[in-house]
């Protein structure tokens, strides 16, 4: 058993709404080989992993996946099963997977629900490894197996902080990504409206006020000239000066460093010379600034401020045991580790108590050691600092809280100049005015943790991560921009411009992806084919960007999924006969399946704008039945599908009598004139109509004014607007036509329309990319014989795999399937040459149409050409 390949989905994509892990397995001799045939397997298989056996199969109940092992399963689907378990072991709630075939006898894909590529990658390394060890009667060692695992989800997982943010975030329907798994900043929202969060900072909190908090004698400066009570303090550079400035403030003290966190470094209540040196020494740890202050007794507590409101108060007790009367302190320490919402670091609702120096040293000033055993009820403190980061516990106060101290809790937020502060202050209670009790603010914290808020041991949980997205998102404000996804076979490409370039003409910032580049309003910010979900990320995450139109296409949607989440308006111009046979995809049927996604992830009441004309395209209505539907047609009175839509009250886009409606029920609106959109040659090219009406159906279900979109329509010019689809070039009487028509039906297209110019003959450059079925070059050839009178075949400069000169051979073969003279057919590989050719075997009032692959190469070329050519001519006159 071999995995071969392994790849993660992060969002919605063809196996699933949901992020999966893809991987291809070889079985090897085991791939036509079932459960029950392996003596024991099943028997074994149970006692190591006895959850499996209340697994759902298919859609079976509960125990299903049992009664397949005893029937007999492949192990594929055996291997899905085992890591869906072991994902269960880990805490995971997850259900779906798939394994299916991908060639007889031992190649499979298997598809199981993960949250993470590394987590997933090792979850089926052990899945396989289980398996292949059972089968072979070999030692299964699954717990050790399981405390990797788990190591590994506790360094990629989020926080228990950052997932309130995030879970909030997710419920309120907003869009939310993590940037990376090695970090845990979020991104919430999309295009301007982006707003992002590491740990709790915020897209609005400035630098300013995280440098004052974070320097803690500034902070100190700044909060006592406004009034304010903070200890008396000095800071020192040594343990003379620490020793000094302690006897001139008075015993007991408090020694930290000035820029550190999370309690690290801090000793508290020090009343001895020998204490205060070994507190000096620990806090040098951390920063060569250090701070001797008045010690203040009473209760720690943390407010938290979030955009100048109170939002919780906890108090915090130091890290503690409790004695039983018949264990150590240390002994303690491990069972309360035991806790299970204790972990490492941030990664629990509170942090394991770490035996150091400090706690050595706590327990010594009370004359105790690890080895004390308390008796049963016995409170012994480890730490001074009541840090959680430092395994102190947290008791929510928030409906205690002093109305004086909130005022002052909301001052100190806007003086130091934080939208979210954690403030740290110690009085005797805090349902007391700070000014009554000799209490002080201690600290002011950006960044403030949030599990004590959280998570209380005792208390009231505060829906904390809440009170932030609010904050970043009030109630009512946008949170995503508009998203129109376009997808298709032919035609994505010049309705996505055209999309674009209407909504651009009113005034908004338009992000676009296409087969050309990832484009900001004209600025091409990634150049090449950029149709996939990371360049639709490019986009949605560009602050600048007011809309996005996101040409979406199979390519993308198989390998890696889609790079958005829900689109308000989705597109499908058509689906028709190319790339099959390529990536699992071999009929119209798979086809469908694939665009569909982009029409399932569609916003409840979102709209799908689909081709009336295709029988497959009119069919992804019953798909998402939740949208809208807008559909189109060139030929209203004859598809009855458009009719029985209006009728029933639907709404569309046609072509009637050369004019462009929109019709809602019975009602028709005429929009434009054919003659007045100049891409559409005065109606002649049927193709572009067609995507016209796409783009205006997109356009409507965007709530565009009609007169911009007919401005859009009159403005909006092929050779400038959309280069490389029916671009047109004129030069003293010949006509060159550049399409990258690379299909049966795009080749029909522009040869449907080349055929309605006036002309004296037809010279047709030939050629297609080189990862089509063999028959479709063939086809291709056999088209085109009804249309030129002179075939120049070239090929791709990227022969994507194929052999040179194979392609141009079987366009030969359709070509002469046809009865085409073989003196009217030429093979001339590359494509500036195949070019040159065309302009030089032209004359006056000739047609060159040119399928190309690099388009600025094959206009320079022939327009070049041609200027050569007519300088010639005037030279021999």
């Amino acid at each position: 058993m071999e995995i071969l390949q392994i790849k993660h989905y992060n969002g919605r994509n063809i196996y699933a709404h949901k992020p999966v892990l893809y991987l291809e397995i070889d079985l090897g001799k085991y791939g036509q080989r079932e459960s029950k045939e392996i003596k024991g397997f099943n028997e074994k298989l149970l006692e190591i992993l006895p959850g499996i056996a209340e697994h759902q199969c298919g859609i079976s109940k509960a125990k299903g996946f049992k009664k397949r092992l005893e029937e007999g399963t492949f192990f594929g689907h055996v291997i899905e099963h085992v890591c869906l378990e072991i994902l269960k072991l880990l805490e995971y709630n997850l259900r779906f997977g798939k394994t299916r075939v991908i060639k007889e006898p031992n190649q499979y894909f298997i598809v199981f629900e993960c949250p993470y590529y590394q987590l997933g990658t090792k979850v089926a390394e052990c899945a396989v490894k289980l398996v292949k060890n059972i089968i072979e009667n070999k030692k299964v060692n699954l717990q050790k197996e399981l405390v990797k695992l788990q190591k590994i989800k506790s360094n990629i997982e989020l926080g228990p902080s950052t997932m309130a943010i995030y879970m909030s975030a997710k419920n309120k329907k907003i869009p939310v990504k993590r940037l990376d798994t090695e970090t845990s900043m979020l991104q919430l929202g999309t295009g301007k409206y982006l707003k992002r969060v590491n740990a709790t900072i915020s897209s609005f909190t400035t630098a300013l006020g995280v440098d004052i908090a974070c320097d803690k004698t500034l902070t100190k400066k700044i909060l006592e000239k406004s009034g304010i009570n903070v200890p008396l303090g000095q800071i020192v550079y040594t343990e003379e000066q620490a020793l000094e400035v302690a006897k001139n403030i008075g015993l007991p003290v408090v020694i930290k460093p000035c820029d550190g966190n999370q309690g690290k470094g801090v000793t508290l209540n020090l009343q001895t010379d020998s204490e205060i040196r070994k507190a000096y020494k620990l806090a040098r740890i951390y920063s060569n600034k250090i701070m001797v202050e008045k010690y203040i007794t009473g209760k720690h507590y943390r407010i938290l401020v979030v955009n100048g409101e109170v939002v919780a108060v906890a108090e915090r007790l130091p890290a503690h045991v409790i004695g039983t009367g018949c264990h150590t302190i240390k002994e303690l320490i491990d069972l309360e580790n035991q806790n299970p919402l204790r972990g490492e670091n941030h990664d629990k609702p509170l942090t394991k108590i770490k035996i150091d120096p400090v706690v050595k040293m706590v327990l010594a000033k009370q004359k105790k050691s690890l080895n004390y055993i308390p008796a049963k009820g016995e409170k012994v403190f480890l730490r001074e600092n009541a840090n959680i980061s430092t395994g102190g516990i947290a008791i929510d106060v928030t409906d205690d809280i002093h109305y004086e101290n909130v005022l002052l809790a909301k001052r100190i937020g806007k003086i130091v100049g934080l939208d979210i502060a954690g403030i740290d202050l110690v009085t005797e209670d805090i349902a007391k005015p700070l000014t009554k009790t000799n209490g002080a603010v201690i600290e002011v914290n950006a960044s403030p943790g949030i599990r004590m808020h959280l998570y209380p041991s005792v208390g009231t949980a505060r829906q904390v991560g809440e009170k932030i997205v609010d904050y970043l998102f009030p109630e009512g404000s946008p949170t995503s921009i508009p998203i129109i996804s376009i997808t298709g076979t032919n035609g994505k490409t010049t309705t996505t411009r055209l999309i674009s370039h209407i909504i651009r003409q009113c005034g908004f910032r338009v992000g676009m992806t296409t087969t050309d580049g990832v484009f900001i309003d004209d600025y091409m910010v990634m150049e090449g084919d950029n149709t996939g979900p990371i360049s639709a990320q490019v986009v949605l995450d560009d602050p600048s960007v007011e809309v996005a139109v996101l040409e979406t296409a199979r390519g993308g949607i198989i390998k890696r999924g889609l790079g958005y989440d829900l689109a308000d308006v989705a597109v499908v111009t058509n689906i028709t006969d190319d790339h099959l046979g390529q990536d699992g995809i071999y009929t119209l049927d798979d086809l469908f399946f694939v665009k569909s996604l982009v029409v399932e992830a569609v916003k409840d009441n979102g709209y799908l704008v689909l081709n009336a004309d295709d029988c497959y395209v009119r069919k992804m209505a019953k798909v998402n039945k939740k949208a809208q539907v807008i559909y189109f047609t060139l030929n209203p009175e004859k598809n009855r599908y458009f009719t029985r839509h209006l009728a029933i009250g639907g709404k569309g886009v046609f072509c009637k009598d050369n004019i462009v409606y929109y019709a809602v029920g019975d009602i028709s609106y005429p929009i434009i004139l054919l003659n007045k959109v100049p891409f559409t040659i005065k109606g002649k090219a049927l193709h572009n109509v067609q995507n016209a009406l796409a783009a205006i159906g997109a356009c409507i279900a965007l709530n565009t004014e009609k007169k911009e979109i007919i401005k859009g329509l009159q403005s909006f010019d092929n050779n400038i607007h959309n280069p490389g689809r029916l671009n047109i070039y004129q030069e003293k009487g010949i006509t060159v036509l550049l399409d990258y028509g690379h299909n049966q039906d795009g080749y029909l297209n522009v040869l449907k329309f080349a055929k309605s110019l006036k002309y004296r003959k037809m010279i047709l450059v030939l050629g297609a990319p080189g990862d089509r079925e063999n028959r479709q070059y063939v086809e291709m050839g056999k088209l085109a014989s009804d249309y030129g009178n002179i075939f120049i075949i070239k090929e791709d400069e990227d022969l994507r795999g194929r052999k040179p000169g194979e392609v141009a051979q079987l366009f030969k073969e359709g070509l002469l399937a046809k009865k085409v003279d073989e003196g009217q057919i030429l093979i001339i590989k590359e494509e500036d040459q195949a070019v040159k050719k065309a302009v030089e075997l032209a004359d006056n009032n000739d047609l060159i149409v040119v399928f190309y692959e690099k388009l600025q190469l094959c206009k320079d070329i022939a327009l070049k050409a041609l200027q050569e050519k007519q300088e010639k001519i005037e030279k021999i006159v």
